[in-house]
């Protein structure tokens, strides 16, 4: 009688554990069926998601562009014998993408995006100019707005208030406000500094949707997740309902025919009437990975079969559900998790 050998676990490096998307990777790693060991980063040394993984490391107390913050990584890859590397949190999708040489040198595989994609995805004007030199239907889906500095120019382009001035770079509705007139304009603009944009607003509340795609790198991708969804006070998803929506389906797939995405890729979309429009890409993971991950759309799984095992993920069987976010407590009666 022969004895099966069980696989060793595939160590995996996650960051921003102590964040919404950090703990969602750490959950849905759990939850993929195959052997994995968990090492948890993040700049908070008491963070709960350190409860989460196998070990934890503290980020050092140093800029991001010192010697000693590479260091630092080459010494834990090397102590943990790291084979993937996910970011959970932008900075460090930024941090990996601009040193992905360094980490292919220490035998790591680092859970990216395009480099093209994720500079655009960093750029909300940038993105929208994008989508209208694409033309046809991906036109259609950039919302419109200006950089114009003056109020005047920007209703006369957008219409009539209220308007939204956002940063054209950051994530999760941070620095968006309602404009309702000249008034509000000229106060955000002066605090906005000169990074922003001006847009229409587009849609409601109630027709939002996230979308879950893993890019195949090529223009292909395997079937998505559409999540209808309400944003928490926080700026991330705190409702979703699972929905079966063949026009987001088809918008999804000729962006991703466009800009050739490679992994765990998010779309945020806005139906006003019959027609959709693009909030923005989010080529990384998102803030409803754990979500999706309930769902049996588990992104964490997909990046272990096509980063490590160099495979096409297999094509997720999704389950039907509503799902709400809620606060609870976390105690630990031991000072230190590790």
């Amino acid at each position: 009688m022969t004895t099966a050998i069980a696989a060793a676990p595939v160590t995996v490096v996650v960051t921003g554990v102590g964040a919404i998307i950090g703990q969602g990777i750490v959950r849905s790693l759990r939850a993929c069926g195959m052997p994995v060991r968990v090492v948890g980063v993040d700049r908070n040394a008491d963070s709960m998601g350190a409860f989460l993984c196998d070990a934890f490391y503290p980020k050092p107390d140093c800029d991001e562009q010192d010697d000693g913050y590479l260091a630092y990584w080459r010494k834990l890859v090397a102590a943990e014998s790291a084979r993937l590397v996910i970011p959970g949190i932008e900075i460090d999708v930024e941090y990996l993408a601009d040193h992905r040489a360094a980490f292919a040198a220490m035998g790591a595989t680092l859970c990216l995006n395009t480099d093209a994609l994720i500079a655009l995805g960093q750029d909300k004007w940038a993105l929208a100019q994008a989508l209208e030199q694409a033309g046809g239907e991906l036109a259609r889906l950039a919302i419109p707005g200006t950089l114009d500095g003056d109020w005047a120019p920007c209703i006369a382009r957008l219409g009539p208030p209220p308007l939204l001035l956002k940063p054209r770079h950051g994530n999760a509705g941070r620095g968006i406000v309602r404009l309702h007139d000249e008034v509000d304009f000229r106060y955000w603009r002066a605090k906005s500094g000169p990074g922003f944009m001006v847009q229409r607003i587009v849609g409601s509340d109630d027709e939002e949707y996230t979308v879950g795609a893993f890019g195949l790198g090529d223009g292909d991708m395997l079937a998505p997740l559409v999540l209808r969804r309400r944003l928490s006070a926080a700026g991330n998803t705190g409702y979703a309902e699972v929905v079966q929506d063949a026009a987001i389906e088809r918008a999804t797939r000729a962006l991703c025919a466009q800009f050739m995405p490679l992994g765990p890729t998010n779309y945020q979309f806005r139906r006003e009437g019959d027609r959709l429009f693009l909030l923005e890409i989010n080529p990384r993971f998102s803030s409803s990975t754990s979500l999706r991950t309930a769902f049996g759309y588990n992104e964490a799984a997909m990046s272990l079969a096509c980063y490590v095992h160099g495979r096409r993920p297999a094509e997720a069987v999704l389950k039907p559900g509503r799902a709400w976010r809620y606060s609870e407590d976390f105690v630990s009666h031991d000072r230190h998790p590790l």
